[in-house]
């Protein structure tokens, strides 16, 4: 059940997050529901990938697609008021979706037994590689390099969980909501790791 929830919270924050991108980037209904999907979805793609789940596995999801399509259709035909209050939103939904896919993946790769490097990767890919996807799509500087902490948490869920100290339905929860607050709270005051400052010099 806790693996359904995150599954549907997770498709559900991303699609919406791949819809709000592509108004932003005046894309129209195809692509809108492009950057939906893929930013739903492409995190699963890319973690089944790296850590060889069978590709066929990807399609057999029972109704995220479905999920997801609907969750696309209703932003699209929601009134432009209420898409406009939404748009400030993405950073909200993105943490969401970051949280819930993360643990997803940090969990799957738990329950095949993977090394501790393996559930690591597999949380930091579930939880970031959609978003990624999206921003290459939109032309964006994806933001897993450039926003606020923003594959740190998911490799602190796979630490967290890789390490064993998340047992239950209500831990894994409270760890989904301590995610997306952390997120949101380092994009507010502008939390970033550390740069390796280089500027380039020319000659005159």
């Amino acid at each position: 059940m806790t693996w359904d929830i995150l599954n549907i919270i997770g498709t559900i924050a991303f699609a919406i997050s791949g819809v709000l991108i592509a108004i932003e980037e005046d894309y129209d209904l195809f692509g809108m529901y492009v950057l939906g999907f893929m930013t739903a979805f492409g995190g699963g793609l890319i973690r089944n990938i790296l850590i060889g789940i069978p590709i066929e596995n990807f399609w057999l999801q029972p109704h995220l697609f479905e999920i997801a399509f609907l969750t696309i259709t209703i932003a699209y035909i929601m009134p432009n008021k209420w898409i406009i209050k939404w748009k400030n939103a993405v950073v909200f939904f993105d943490a969401i979706g970051l949280a819930a896919f993360a643990i997803q993946g940090a969990n799957y790769a738990v329950s095949i037994d993977a090394p501790l490097m393996v559930v690591i990767i597999a949380a930091c890919m579930t939880g970031t590689g959609g978003g990624m996807i999206r921003d290459v799509f939109a032309g964006r500087k994806p933001m897993i390099f450039s926003s606020g902490i923003y594959a740190f948490w998911a490799v602190l869920v796979g630490l967290v969980i890789g390490f064993g100290f998340i047992r239950g339905s209500s831990a894994t929860f409270l760890l989904l909501i301590m995610i997306v607050i952390l997120r949101i709270l380092s994009v507010y005051f502008d939390w970033n790791l550390p740069h390796k400052g280089y500027k380039k010099r020319m000659d005159n």
